[in-house]
């Protein structure tokens, strides 16, 4: 047998043999059932752990306060100015959520209000709330900061916070920053620290809320007597940001108290008028008949006799004579005479 033979056999030989061993473990059903029941377990307990995962992520997400799409802090993002809006479209209206809210300081005594300063002659375009140097300031509302600034004639060390809401806070008369441009503040965190910097009389916070560039009266978001927002939302209007909003239980009872006692006191003064009025009415009509009663009666003077007297009265000796009950043409100095 010559050596292709050989290797020819010999390879069929191996073949063969690798064959019938696949085809005998092929052949063996019942293990084959196991293996593949146990493959489609392990694949069933792989799906129920990535769903278990997607659920504990998804009420990770939904619970944890993220930061908010990067779209917001691009409009005048680099922009040195308080007012970054001046050429924006601004609407006419808009609804902001303000919930989630932090009031900016500890204190809540507002000690100057919103509003035009005749002694200054401009308008205070946002509230002072009271507070002694070194106070913590804190951001109200989450967003990122825009700008941490100095301003010598104005608002002294300043911050402007842009936050998820459309709102920018400002926050002036600092005496040291908490934070950097850039920076993302959740609604509470400390900013800064308070004080008495820039144009300013006293230590206190100069506080502002803005609307792409509009500065919206504080107070008509926040009431700050009660630390708390007058409602969750806040509609903006052109028409009247300016204008306070005041909803406390308190103050409309001192209110509708306030309008009772005014209306009182303005029933009160209309009878006093009435009064007065019937008072100088019958002083009038006192007077005039004290004159008409002054002209009746003739008051003798040294001099005067019955005849005198009646010519000065337009009336005869004999009709003074019996008007006055008169036997003789003599009469006394000082005697009061009737003349009508």
């Amino acid at each position: 047998m010559d050596i292709k033979k050989k290797l020819y056999i010999a390879v069929a030989a191996i073949t063969f043999c690798a064959f019938g061993s696949t085809a005998q473990n092929l052949r063996s059903a019942s293990n084959y059932s196991k293996m593949h029941n146990n493959l489609l377990a392990k694949q069933n307990r792989v799906k129920d752990q990535i769903r278990v995962q997607e659920a504990q992520k998804y009420a990770a997400d939904l619970y944890e306060e993220c930061e908010p799409e990067p779209d917001i802090y691009t409009e005048g993002w680099d922009s040195n100015l308080v007012n970054c809006y001046r050429d924006a479209n601004v609407p006419n209206t808009k609804v902001l959520d303000v919930r989630h809210y932090v009031i900016p300081i500890k204190g809540n005594y507002v000690t100057s209000h919103y509003g035009y300063r005749p002694q200054f002659g401009r308008t205070h375009k946002g509230i002072d709330l009271r507070a002694a140097i070194g106070d913590t300031v804190y951001s109200a509302f989450s967003g990122r900061v825009r700008l941490t600034r100095f301003e010598r004639g104005g608002y002294g060390f300043y911050v402007i916070v842009r936050h998820e809401n459309g709102l920018e806070t400002v926050y002036g008369h600092l005496s040291r920053f908490l934070v950097k441009p850039d920076q993302y503040v959740k609604a509470g965190q400390p900013i800064a620290l308070s004080g008495n910097t820039g144009r300013s009389t006293g230590p206190h916070l100069h506080f502002e809320t803005r609307f792409m560039g509009y500065a919206i009266n504080p107070e008509a978001i926040f009431d700050f007597a009660n630390r708390c927002t007058h409602t969750d939302s806040y509609t903006f209007s052109k028409a009247n940001y300016t204008k306070a909003r005041d909803y406390a239980p308190s103050n409309r009872y001192n209110a509708a108290k306030k309008a009772t006692t005014d209306a009182k006191e303005t029933a009160s003064n209309a009878k006093n008028v009435r009064k007065e009025q019937a008072s100088a009415t019958s002083t009038r009509k006192s007077t005039k008949e004290s004159r008409d009663n002054s002209r009746s009666t003739y008051k003798v003077r040294e001099g005067d006799n019955l005849t005198k007297i009646a010519a000065a009265n337009n009336m005869s000796v004999a009709q003074l004579k019996k008007l006055n009950g008169l036997t003789s043409d003599n009469v006394t100095t000082g005697k009061v005479l009737r003349v009508k």
